[in-house]
This record gives C-alpha cells, structure tokens and sequence, in this order.
C-alpha cells in the first residue's frame, strides 16, 4: 500500500476525517467541499473506486458513499494520521484534573486517572493495575508478634503493601522466635543491600541462586533472611486486577453494532481475562499500539479499536491502560490522551 500517489493519499485521508468525524459514508462532493482537494467530483469518484479495488474503502450501499475499511484504517493510522501534541496549557489543565498523588493507595489513584480518561475521550477505558510480580521491591521487614510468629511487611515501587504471616515451617525453615531484635535488623539491613531494587521475579531467582551456593551453608542469619525473604515474596494466587471506566459509553458509540455482540463484548469485560491478555501483548511492545477490528484477536472485539499503552520505567513496565472505542473514534485525540496519560501514571510511580 506503500505505493499510493499523493491523490489517493489525500483522497484517502479526507474520507477517513470525514468518517472519523460523522461516522456515515463519504461522498465524492463533500471531499472537495471541505478537504479542498483541487479535482473534480468526478475524478474523486474515480480514486474512491480505486481505493475501494485496492481493499482500503467499501460502499456500504449502492447508492452511498464510501467508508473506510479496517485496512484503510490501518493505512491512515500508520501513514497518514498526524497525531496533535498537546499544547502546554492543554497539559497543565491535565495534570491537575489527574491528581494521581493524592492517595496512598495507588489503584484507587489509578481508578480515578481511569475515571478522568474516559470523560476527556468519551470512551470506555482499561487500566491494568501493576502486577506483584513484576513490580519493584522497596522494602521488606519482619516485626515479630507476641504469637512467636513473624509479620512480614513488603512494600513495592509502585506503592503496593503486601502483608504475610510467616510461620514456623519443617526442618530447615527458619524458627522466627528464635530471632533476636539485633538479629531482625541485621536482617533488614542485609535483604535492603541484597535485594533492594529488584523486582519480586528477581528477587525469588536471586534468593533461590544465593540458598544455592556454598556460603550460605557458613552464614546463617544470612541464610535465615534469605529463607524468610523467600516466603515473604512468593506469588499471591489472586489474578491480575483489570480496573474498567465507562462501560456505558460502548452502548453510546456502538452505532450499528450487533445487539448480541454487545452483549458478547460486556460479557468478556466483565470476565476480564480476554483483556488482560491483549494487554500483556501490549506491555513489553514498543511503545503505544492501536488495535483496530479483528487485529486484537479478540472476537468481540471486532467492530471496535483499541488504543493502548504501557506505565511504567520504560526498561520495567508496571502496567498498561487503553481506550476502548468505536473504529470510528478521533485517533489524533485519543492517542495524545493515552499517552500523557501513561506519562502523568508513570511519573507518579517515580516519585513514590
């Protein structure tokens, strides 16, 4: 498709703004209306047919115009779209409607960018919350209680609070009464040096490595951390939470969209799992992906498109979020909105 003239480039765009914009089929006269393209009508309706041989328009009825497919979607989206950057105020103004560092607790902060997002697109929005696993371990520490058993405290990068009873385990495992105050801190001290700054995958296989090797059969309050580090750290069972803005407006944007499918697509939200793997493709990708139609893979997502990104350190991404919207949605807006967005969520976990 690389090699359309500049006339079908620009013919092709002006039918896909005006698409964009109204949602219904595109006439040959309201192209050189208001895109200004200096050729006749007649001419346009000749590289309207062009294009619609090519794959990129259809003519959803004889007598309508055309309106792009999903491929000349694609083709506008990757060649043609000029996305608008922010201005500075536009920005500012963002910035304060997010207020993602108000709370202590980050998904509640991430609810509420979820929340802020799919009022500024009038879409439906998904936002991943940081998987344990991949996050970041800040600090862990053990505070024994009057039962003899220890507490442990993890606290991640992205401001997660995990707490976990460690209790006395089968041979070998540590005895947590037996542990003095001096010994704990030392403790502390030791995991903070050790294993301070990885994330929680990192921390299991560094722990794993050091039981391992010889020394730690020489230290044992150095292996008695590493073996409570390692109870304290291992995998919640719980999935992977999927926070959902603004479900309603799919019903609002759905057009002529299939009542069953609608029905389909709400119950794939609901269950989640469908989500969350479109967005764990998106997680590691290379930056922002849009998903048009039956490109998510996702049945019921068919007749909509997908703009969604990661959060995160870029070497470590936490997490993604997304607008979910018609194929018809104002691709310009949403992706400068998605975007900042990720930056406004990413620059949050910096700072906590």
């Amino acid at each position: 498709m690389s090699d359309l003239n500049l006339r079908a480039r620009k013919v092709l765009a002006a039918v896909v703004q005006e698409y964009l914009a109204t949602g219904g089929a595109v006439g040959s006269r309201t192209i050189t209306r208001r895109h200004g393209i200096d050729i006749s009508p007649a001419t346009v309706r000749n590289v309207m047919s062009d294009l619609e041989e090519a794959g990129l328009l259809t003519q959803p009825h004889t007598s309508a115009g055309r309106v792009p497919t999903n491929q000349g979607l694609r083709f506008f989206v990757d060649s043609l779209l000029k996305v608008r950057s922010l201005t500075v105020r536009e920005r500012d103004d963002l910035r304060s409607r997010y207020d993602l560092e108000s709370t202590d607790e980050f998904d509640g902060a991430l609810r509420e960018a979820g929340k802020v997002l799919s009022e500024l697109s009038h879409y439906t929005v998904v936002v991943s919350t940081p998987r344990i696993d991949s996050d970041v371990l800040e600090h862990l520490e053990f505070m024994r209680l009057p039962s003899g058993e220890l507490l442990a405290v993890l606290v991640t990068r992205s401001g997660k609070v995990q707490n976990k009873l460690i209790r006395p385990g089968p041979s070998g495992a540590p005895l947590p009464g037996a542990l003095t105050s001096d010994e704990l801190e030392r403790i502390h001290v030791y995991i903070q040096q050790q294993l301070g700054g990885l994330t929680l995958t990192e921390v299991r296989a560094r722990i794993e490595r050091e039981l391992s090797s010889e020394r730690a059969e020489y230290d044992q309050l150095k292996r008695r951390a590493l073996e409570l580090s390692l109870q304290a750290v291992q995998p919640p069972r719980s999935v992977e939470q999927v926070i959902l803005s603004g479900q309603a407006r799919l019903l609002e944007q759905a057009g002529g969209v299939d009542v069953q499918k609608m029905k389909a697509l709400f119950v794939a939200l609901e269950e989640k799992q469908l989500i969350i793997n479109l967005l764990e493709q998106t997680e590691h990708a290379d930056g922002l992906q849009v998903f048009i139609g039956a490109e998510s893979k996702i049945a019921e997502l068919s007749d909509f498109s997908v703009v969604v990104t990661s959060y995160g350190p870029e070497e470590r991404p936490l997490g993604t979020l997304g607008v979910i919207g018609p194929t018809w949605m104002n691709y310009s807006k949403v992706i400068s909105l998605v975007d900042f967005t990720a930056e406004l969520v990413s620059g949050a976990i910096a700072k906590r």
